[in-house]
């Protein structure tokens, strides 16, 4: 894998301190799937009558982790449940042996924990195209169920990283009537990213009580906001998972209409699709693109993807030239609609051009300034209807390609 030497720029201070969720205890292990002397495999046993939702990469060539997870998605929740995760090899694009791996973990999963195979979910990042030894996490099984506790998710978020620089974890909390509603999450996610689901690993955990039904509405109806408003280099991982579980152990009932629930759950999405961007590969700079006065918000979201994924714009971000121009540029591309003499831009307070021209009152030092702080907001108001869109995307440094051009040794 490539040698990551220092932690991104824009990496919060320090990992978060994480609400035990009750109902989930977490254990990781160091098993040598690929890296040595580090933790790779996380294992996560949840309560009976857990629910659990998932969204997943829309990748024609997706790894037989995601296609197992989506087969299991929706079934029997009486029993408990597990995820286990890997990283280090993505087991895709490993024909049927790829399915005989998954198929041995979850099986020995399910011996260890005592569940029905059914309820064993499972993840792989890391190289693709290559065998999955799962022989060595299937021999790491038994110190993982054995050592399991409800304070280890910070170890979690530290074992499902590849080329992360740092872990990434989330919490928000509510109160209703006297009880607390207790959310957290992890992810990963560095580089490969594109918004095509998630395109990362996320896992998230409430001990909110809400049926599986509600609980797959609310995610997939979150995730478009979040997961998937991101963009990195805008290529699509084979083995992007979000998982969404629920024990119902505060006592608290929700459905897929609960506004509390939903915008606690979306802090914690938001926060680490950011988080995410911020670790992108190589990044230096973290970008919000906000597109309004669209003819709606599809075209709103075409070009403000087109923005965020235009290498010519993320290269001159990264060396803080304030190339207006490059935004032009990645409109007039985009195929949505767009009419050049009512199209207005904007780098942070600074108004670049407005109606097709440059503003008469512009001063390049002054876009020049903004360009050199490590958090910088692009506006774009297209003047036409009312479609709006935000994304959030990083600069493309040399960085990048140090990573990704040394990452299979």
């Amino acid at each position: 894998m490539a040698k990551i030497t220092k932690v991104s720029p824009l990496a919060p201070a320090s990992f978060p301190e994480l609400p035990a969720i009750e109902g989930v205890k977490f254990a990781t292990a160091a098993a040598g799937v690929k890296y040595e002397a580090r933790t790779d495999v996380m294992l996560a046993s949840l309560c009976e009558g857990a629910a659990v939702a998932g969204v997943f990469t829309r990748s024609s060539t997706r790894s037989a982790a995601v296609l197992d997870c989506q087969s299991k998605i929706g079934g029997d929740a009486s029993g408990g449940a597990a995820i286990l995760v890997n990283s280090g090899n993505s087991n895709a694009f490993t024909g049927a042996v790829g399915q005989a791996s998954v198929d041995a973990i979850s099986s020995a999963t399910a011996a260890a924990l005592g569940l029905e195979q059914s309820r064993v979910f499972t993840s792989s990042t890391g190289v693709i195209g290559e065998r999955l030894p799962h022989g060595k996490i299937v021999d790491a099984l038994g110190g993982l169920a054995g050592s399991l506790s409800e304070t280890s998710i910070s170890d979690a978020a530290k074992a499902i990283m590849t080329t992360d620089t740092f872990p990434k974890g989330a919490s928000a909390s509510y109160d209703v009537a006297g009880k607390t509603v207790n959310i957290a999450g992890i992810a990963k996610g560095s580089g490969m990213i594109a918004p095509d689901m998630a395109t990362m690993l996320v896992y998230l955990f409430t001990d909110v009580a809400i049926s599986q039904a509600d609980l797959q509405a609310v995610l997939s109806e979150l995730t478009d906001s979040t997961f998937n408003s991101i963009t990195v280099d805008s290529d699509t991982s084979t083995s992007d998972t979000l998982l969404l579980c629920a024990t119902g152990k505060s006592g608290v009932a929700a459905d897929q209409h609960d506004i509390a629930f939903k915008d606690a759950l979306r802090s914690v999405m938001l926060d680490l699709a950011h988080q995410v961007v911020r670790d992108g590969e190589g990044a230096t700079k973290f970008i919000e693109i906000r597109v309004t006065g669209a003819k709606s918000n599809a075209d709103a979201r075409v070009h403000a993807l087109s923005i965020a994924n235009s290498p010519l714009v993320k290269t001159a971000i990264a060396g803080e030239d304030p190339n207006w121009g490059r935004i032009v540029m990645a409109i007039g591309k985009s195929g949505a609609y767009a009419d050049r003499d009512k199209l207005s831009i904007m780098f942070g307070s600074v108004l670049v051009a407005e109606k097709g021209w440059v503003n008469p009152d512009y001063r390049e030092e002054d876009a020049a300034a903004l360009m050199k702080e490590q958090e910088i907001l692009i506006t774009v108001d297209l003047g036409l209807e009312q479609g709006s869109s935000t994304v959030w995307t990083c600069d493309l440094t040399h960085g990048y390609i140090e990573i990704n051009a040394d990452y299979r040794s």
